[in-house]
């Protein structure tokens, strides 16, 4: 089965073609946004087809990234999996970008305990615990920095994602870093959606509301008739 998979979720934007029977991508296109991702998404996704010798027809699932991540980015993705697995009558699979956080600090260090987290502002972050086996035992939640320290403290963790420095600084020690991007590589959310399969539609995944809140002191009081 190939499997085109979708990356919205940070700065990027991001698809990829994988071969899952093959285990191997097939061909990739990547832009580095920060913001813009509806207008060029369709235009990545072409891209990454046409490098990979694919057309539609010949998708047999799609995989997005479904955060944490862009508020906006992230409905950008996920609309576009959604719409697209409809359309063509495939399924549309889900990837966290902690997991898959989790999953390319894995391949760095097999075997280890790992401690994925991004900076969520406001002195948070949002963070998952992964075991040797690559076993989710916490989150994703969102947490402290002294919070996700002791954590680290405690299990001695691989780090990896946007906190991943400051909560070794916090933790006041040495941890081994694995990537410490907002996002994991591409082919990474294609691996494992290959291996989760199909399951739930994919929905963002907000641990918190939007920043943008609406101005109670602006809105007009009703008027009985």
């Amino acid at each position: 089965m190939k499997l085109l998979a979708i990356d919205c979720a940070a700065n990027l934007c991001a698809a990829c073609v994988y071969d899952a029977a093959a285990g191997k991508e097939l061909g990739r296109s990547v832009l580095d946004l920060g913001k813009g991702h509806a207008e060029h998404l369709m235009a990545v996704i072409d891209a990454a087809l046409k490098a990979s010798g694919t057309d539609y027809a010949g998708l047999g699932a799609i995989a997005v990234s479904i955060g944490p991540g862009s508020f906006t980015g992230l409905r950008v993705g996920v609309s576009a999996a959604r719409g697209l697995a409809l359309a063509l009558k495939i399924p549309a699979i889900g990837v966290t970008t902690l997991d898959a956080l989790a999953a390319e600090a894995a391949m760095i260090f097999p075997g280890r305990v790992v401690l994925a987290a991004l900076d969520a502002g406001r002195e948070e972050i949002h963070a998952t615990l992964y075991d040797e086996l690559s076993v989710l035992m916490y989150g994703p939640a969102v947490t402290t920095f002294s919070q996700a320290a002791a954590m680290a403290a405690d299990k001695s963790p691989v780090l990896a994602g946007t906190a991943a420095l400051q909560i070794a600084a916090s933790a006041g020690r040495a941890f081994d870093i694995g990537p410490t991007l907002a996002t994991a590589d591409i082919a990474v959310y294609a691996r494992l959606a290959a291996a989760k399969g199909a399951g739930e539609k994919p929905k963002p995944l907000y641990l918190r509301g939007a920043d943008a809140k609406p101005q109670a002191g602006f809105i007009l009081s009703r008027q009985e008739k």
